[in-house]
C-alpha cells in the first residue's frame, strides 16, 4: 500500500528519478515507485531513509557512455587498490555515509556493457542498514554490487546475469547476509575483500552467504585476494557452483586467500555442490603484502569444510601455507572430490611463490592428483572420497610439512 510518505515517480522527464528521491528525502523518507517501462538513466545519488521499488516490467536503461556518469573521486591518501576496488562515484546508484536505504522489486538494471569497464550499477560506501532484494542486474561492466565499509546489509533474491566483472563484493564490511541469489559472471561471483581502499585497516566479519547458485569463469566463493584488514566469522552454505565458462585464476569453487598481512579466522563452509570447476578447493597463505605497509603474514586458522561434492574437476585442490606462516586447524570432512582431467607430475619441486598473486594454477603440475597440502598444522581429514581422473598416475593425496 502506498502511504502519504510514499512518493510516486513516473519518470516522464530527464532526471525525474533523482528529483523524486530528493523530494522523498526532504519529506523525511519514503518509497520511490519506478513503474513498468524502459527508463534511460545515468548517475543517481541515493539518500538516507529512501527506498526504490522497481515494478514488474521496469527497466533502468543505463547510458552506454561512461562520461554520462559521475566523475571518479580523488583521495587524500593512497588507496593501494585498483580502480575497480577503490572508485565508487562512477555508478548508476551511488551512496556514501547513508542509512536505511533499499533497492527492491522485480525490475531490471540494464547496464548496457559488452565488456569489462565502465560504471558500477550499485556502489555504496560507509552505508548502514541496506537492503537489496529481488532485482535483476545484467551486462554489468564493473562490480554489479560493490560495498565498501558498509554494515548491516541484506542482499536477497538478486539475479546478476552476463556480468563482465565481479558479482557481489563486500569489502571492509560487517554483518552482511547474501541469500537466494543467482550470479553469472566472467570474474569472481561473490568476493569478500578487506582492502586498504578506506585508508585504514578494516576487518571484514560476520558474513553469511547461503542458498546461492553461482556460475563463473573465475572464482565462485572467495575471501581475498584483497586481504589487508583480514576476515573473521564467515559462513558459506547450501550453494551450487557451476564451472564451464573458463579457467581464469584456476577457476576455484572455493578460494580462501590471506596474502596481504590480514588474518583469516573462523570460516565454516558446508553443503556445497560444484560441477566442472577448475580447482575445487584453494586455500592459500601468502606474503604479497598489498597495502601501505609490508606486514608479516597474519594467521590462517580455524577453517572447517564439510559436506562438499565436486564432480568433473579440472585440477587438484591446493591447501598451501608458508614455511613461516602455516595453515592452522583446518578440517575437511564428508567431502567428495572427483577429477576428470588427468595430469602428470613434473618431477620439479612445487614453488613457494609467497609474493605472487595466489592463482593455484601458477604452481604448475602438483604432485597429487586430487589434494595437495603443505605447510599446515592441525589438519583433520575425515570421511573423504577421492576419485582421480583415469590415466592419472599421481597419488591422490600428498602432504608436505604437515604436523599434528
Amino acid at each position: 500500500m502506498i502511504t502519504r510518505r510514499h512518493i510516486l515517480c513516473a519518470l516522464r522527464r530527464p532526471f525525474s528519478l533523482q528529483q523524486a528521491i530528493d523530494d522523498a528525502a526532504r519529506r523525511g523518507g519514503g518509497t520511490v515507485h519506478i513503474p513498468s517501462g524502459r527508463h534511460p538513466v545515468a548517475s543517481i545519488n541515493l539518500r538516507s531513509n529512501v527506498s526504490l521499488f522497481l515494478d514488474n516490467g521496469a527497466v533502468l536503461d543505463m547510458n552506454p557512455r561512461d562520461d554520462a556518469f559521475f566523475a571518479p573521486e580523488t583521495f587524500p591518501y593512497n588507496p593501494h587498490a585498483d580502480n575497480d576496488t577503490s572508485l565508487f562515484r562512477p555508478a548508476l546508484f551511488y551512496g556514501e555515509g547513508l542509512e536505511n536505504l533499499s533497492i527492491h522489486g522485480f525490475g531490471v538494471i540494464e547496464a548496457n556493457r559488452r565488456g569489462s569497464g565502465g560504471p558500477k550499477p550499485i556502489a555504496l560506501r560507509r552505508c548502514r542498514r541496506v537492503s537489496i532484494r529481488g532485482i535483476k542486474i545484467q551486462h554489468a561492466g564493473n562490480y554489479a554490487i560493490s560495498l565498501l565499509g558498509c554494515r548491516d546489509v541484506e542482499i536477497d533474491g538478486v539475479t546478476i546475469a552476463n556480468s563482465y566483472k565481479d558479482g557481489i563484493d563486500p569489502d571492509c564490511c560487517q554483518n552482511v547476509r547474501i541469500a537466494n541469489c543467482f550470479i553469472e559472471s566472467v570474474n569472481d561471483a561473490i568476493c569478500l575483500k578487506s582492502s586498504p581502499a578506506l585508508g585504514e585497516k578494516v576487518l571484514t566479519e560476520n558474513i553469511t552467504v547461503t542458498n546461492c547458485t553461482l556460475r563463473t569463469a573465475s572464482i565462485h566463493l572467495k575471501c581475498g585476494t584483497e586481504s589487508y584488514g583480514g576476515f573473521r566469522n564467515i559462513t558459506f552454505s547450501n550453494c551450487t557452483l557451476e564451472g564451464g565458462m573458463g579457467l581464469r585464476h584456476g577457476n576455484p569453487g572455493i578460494a580462501l586467500y590471506a596474502v596481504d598481512g590480514g588474518s583469516l579466522e573462523g570460516v565454516a563452509i558446508s553443503n556445497i555442490t560444484m560441477h566442472n570447476v577448475g580447482t575445487p578447493l584453494a586455500l592459500r597463505h601468502g606474503a604479497r603484502g598489498r597495502g601501505p605497509l609490508s606486514p608479516q603474514p597474519g594467521r590462517f586458522v580455524g577453517v572447517t569444510l564439510s559436506n562438499i561434492v565436486a564432480r568433473a574437476a579440472h585440477f587438484p585442490s591446493l591447501l598451501s601455507g608458508l614455511p613461516n606462516a602455516l595453515l592452522e586447524d583446518v578440517s575437511l570432512s564428508n567431502i567428495q572430490l572427483h577429477q576428470t582431467h588427468p595430469g602428470q607430475p613434473s618431477g620439479q619441486p612445487v614453488p613457494e611463490l609467497p609474493t605472487a598473486y595466489p592463482d593455484p594454477a601458477a604452481f604448475g603440475p602438483l604432485p597429487a592428483s586430487v589434494l595437495y597440502v603443505r605447510h599446515a598444522r592441525g589438519l583433520r581429514l575425515r570421511d573423504l572420497v577421492f576419485r582421480p581422473a583415469e590415466g592419472d598416475s599421481r597419488p591422490v593425496l600428498v602432504t608436505e610439512d604437515v604436523t599434528d
